[in-house]
């Protein structure tokens, strides 16, 4: 059996004159049915008279120059608007004439440049070829090729509203592949930022704290391996980002979900921040990217936690309910700054375009005696 899809994608790869090129031999073989003689465009009823060599040759300046209507259009034009005056002008009114409205329709959608020099010269054209259907004896009276030049007009304008319709679809798409390309890069850049961030200011904390164990090797020992421990998991973590990144990425790979909180509370302990952790309920199976957000909102307050409030009482406390998460994460400002990389404010404007996306709510500010708050409303059942 014949595959026509791959048929239709054969035809589709191929150069639009040869796609065009039936049409014009299909209105050329038309034009030559006995049955169809005296059936074309007409202006200036002149008597129809008889097929001779030369109406041959006007039926392939109609339509032959089809081929080129999206190629050339401009072309096509001059030779159709050719053949449509020797059409006339000889009286054969043969079907191939009307390829003339189609000429017009192709060069209004497709022509680029002159394009109000054609139109022009069709008009101050026009007038000549009533004057000389008048002299040879047309009875049209002069509304009738008033009316005449406005459907020519009219075919013109079919073109040119859908050159001007294709470009605003043209225009409309470039938008929209902007802004995909702009949040993707968004979407890249906070995933850097959350994996990044989070590691290397541990590594920060831990290595400024090594500084001062010198004199407790045992506890130095435990420092810098955690620092190792540390820069090893930066280093996975960055590894499975750019195989998600990847356009034919395993559909298999797990993003980080809220089971695991606890590793990444443990990983902050390690790094010096006494945290308190607390959860209520259990994850329903379909919260879906619920969980995603939910554990990047714990991983950037810690990480500020980390960053500004060194040894201070960190809490976190998530709650999961049938149809939401509640996430908090507070700290009591009691303990010292740490000397760490400063931040920028993308963490918490990320936190905040991840829950806003995903229909929650979002807030993180100063506590009224002291300290720091993060808190979130992360809605379950959100597609992943």
């Amino acid at each position: 059996m014949i595959d026509l899809r791959r048929v239709t994608d054969l035809w589709q790869r191929c150069d639009v004159v040869v796609r065009d090129l039936p049409f014009g031999l299909a209105m050329a073989v038309t034009s030559l049915l006995p049955g169809l003689h005296g059936k074309g465009t007409q202006v200036g009823d002149l008597p129809a008279r008889p097929f001779d060599d030369l109406a041959l040759v006007v039926i392939a300046l109609e339509c032959l120059p089809l081929a080129v209507r999206r190629r050339w259009p401009g072309v096509c034009l001059v030779l159709v608007s050719l053949g449509f005056v020797l059409d006339q002008l000889r009286g054969y009114h043969v079907f191939a004439s009307n390829a003339m409205p189609i000429a017009l329709i192709s060069a209004g959608a497709h022509l680029e440049r002159h394009r109000r020099v054609t139109v022009l010269l069709l008009s101050m054209a026009y007038v000549p070829l009533a004057v000389a259907l008048h002299r040879l004896g047309a009875t049209e009276r002069v509304e009738g090729y008033v009316v005449f030049y406005l459907a020519l007009a009219l075919a013109w304008g079919i073109g040119a509203r859908l050159r001007s319709t294709r470009a605003a679809e043209a225009e409309r798409r470039r938008h929209v592949a902007e802004a995909t390309r702009a949040a993707e890069r968004t979407r890249i850049a906070r995933e850097l930022h959350d994996v990044v961030t989070h590691h290397v200011t541990a590594m920060v904390v831990q290595a400024e704290a090594a500084r001062y164990l010198t004199a407790a090797p045992e506890r130095l020992d435990a420092t810098l391996s955690a620092v190792t421990d540390t820069g090893r998991r930066a280093i996975t973590d960055l590894r499975h980002m750019l195989d998600l990144l990847k356009a034919d990425h395993d559909t298999d790979v797990s993003l980080p979900s809220a089971g695991e909180l606890r590793t990444l509370v443990e990983q902050t302990r390690q790094a010096g921040q006494p945290v308190e952790f607390a959860e209520e309920g259990t994850p329903a199976e379909s919260a879906g990217s619920a969980e995603f957000v939910t554990y990047r909102v714990v991983q950037e307050a810690l990480t500020n936690a980390l960053k500004h409030a060194h040894g201070s009482r960190t809490g976190v406390r998530v709650r999961y309910g049938e149809k939401e998460i509640i996430v908090e994460v507070s700290t009591d400002g009691s303990g010292f700054r740490a000397v760490s990389p400063g931040g920028s404010g993308r963490g918490l404007a990320g936190l905040r375009e991840r829950v806003d996306a995903v229909g929650g709510e979002f807030s993180a500010g100063r506590q009224a005696g002291g300290g720091f708050v993060v808190r979130a409303r992360i809605p379950a059942g959100s597609p992943s």
